[in-house]
């Protein structure tokens, strides 16, 4: 790390933040300002990690602004949407200059997998669209990239829970990945509509996982749908100061009393905020501010589902999952006026 920030390398962005304890600012690897020295630099992973350290984000570089992928990740990344049949081996990346360890690293922390497991479960995603389309497991199996039939059943079966043949109704979550001015973020969707938007580095980030799993009984997978691709181009357009309302399909099961709360977050107007007590009583349960804290702190469509327009009563920004820098960025945006009058 200490090379790479030294030499300004780009093929580490994103893969480690540098503090630097003489001004208090953390920076990208390839920050343009004055290389501090080594011993007065600490690391860390996630941008989330170096603010509860007490860094500020640096003025030059943006550490906190849409994530650069390194260009060797982009070009992974992009090969496997162009030819998703195509095997890409640990020797393939060595050739290229890339160290398998630092792609696998890399992988792990953006997607929760490495990048074979990613490769192949896009091939795998198609592979289901395909079926699901009507189309012949037999093609499925080597557009997908398999030599055979017993291996591709295997693999599908263990990633989807069945054969090809019994998935033609079968639904999975796709998940998409989405940079935006406050990082990375994580977007879910199934074929009924959005089912989860999270930042990248959300310690809760695995447990949603497992949750939206659970809920949809279905395996989450890399891929784009259609609404992915409305929430991708609406999500440009709320950052840009353009748009007030999302318009695409949300499924968000949970216990009555969460949907009950969800449903409330919905109802805040663009530019307004309620406070936990508000929303306690606009449920029904004027006790239960606590329950509805909860509840908000469990959203799983964030930004959408505006649980960020929920403050304390004397107008004080109380909790955010996301982080209150975040919290406070998204209610600038929209011009929320922060203290809330007494009814």
């Amino acid at each position: 790390m200490t090379r790479a920030y030294l030499k300004s390398d780009a093929a580490y962005n994103g893969l480690f933040f540098l503090g630097v304890r003489t001004t208090g600012i953390f920076c990208r690897p390839t920050c343009p300002a004055r290389k501090p020295l080594p011993k007065n630099v600490e690391y860390f992973a996630t941008v989330r990690e170096a603010l509860a350290a007490g860094y500020r984000p640096c003025k030059r570089c943006r550490p906190v602004e849409a994530d650069e992928q390194p260009a060797w990740a982009q070009e992974l990344l992009a090969q496997v949407e162009r030819e998703p049949a195509t095997r890409i081996t640990e020797g393939d990346l060595t050739k290229r200059g890339v160290d398998p360890a630092t792609v696998r690293r890399y992988f792990h922390r953006q997607y929760g997998m490495t990048f074979q497991a990613y490769a192949r479960a896009r091939r795998l995603a198609s592979a289901l669209t395909h079926i699901r389309n009507g189309g012949k497991v037999d093609d499925a199996v080597f557009e997908s990239g398999y030599d055979s039939h017993s291996g591709f059943r295997d693999a599908f079966a263990r990633t989807f829970g069945d054969a090809p043949g019994n998935c033609r109704d079968r639904d999975c979550v796709r998940l998409a990945w989405i940079a935006s001015p406050l990082g990375p973020l994580v977007a879910g969707a199934t074929a009924a509509g959005i089912c989860l938007l999270e930042f990248s580095d959300r310690r809760m980030l695995e447990a949603q996982f497992r949750a939206i799993r659970q809920r949809f009984k279905a395996p989450a997978v890399p891929g784009m749908n259609a609404h992915l691709e409305r929430l991708q181009r609406e999500l440009a357009e709320y950052f840009a100061g353009k748009l007030r309302d999302f318009g695409g399909p949300l499924v968000y099961p949970g216990t009555p009393f969460q949907e009950r709360v969800w449903k409330e977050l919905l109802r805040i107007p663009y530019g307004q905020t309620r406070s936990y007590e508000e929303i306690a009583d606009a449920v029904g349960t004027p006790k239960a501010q606590r329950a509805v804290g909860r509840a908000n702190g469990l959203n799983r469509i964030a930004i959408v589902i505006p649980c960020h327009r929920v403050v304390n009563k004397d107008g004080r920004l109380g909790g955010y999952g996301g982080g209150l820098r975040r919290k406070q960025f998204l209610l600038d945006l929209e011009g929320a006026k922060f203290a809330i009058e007494d009814s």
